[in-house]
């Protein structure tokens, strides 16, 4: 499995990708697997 962190506060580019993968929701983490994303940490 690959995990690619990305600091969004401190790269523009990864923070442009973010938006465009959630649709402008600004919510962390984003995770993105088998090219489903799920947004926040599940059941809170």
């Amino acid at each position: 499995m690959k995990v690619d962190f990305r600091d969004v506060r401190e790269d523009p580019q990864a923070l442009e990708d973010m938006l465009k993968l959630t649709k402008g929701v600004r919510k962390v983490p984003v995770l993105v697997e088998a090219g489903q994303v799920t947004l926040g940490f599940g059941g809170s």
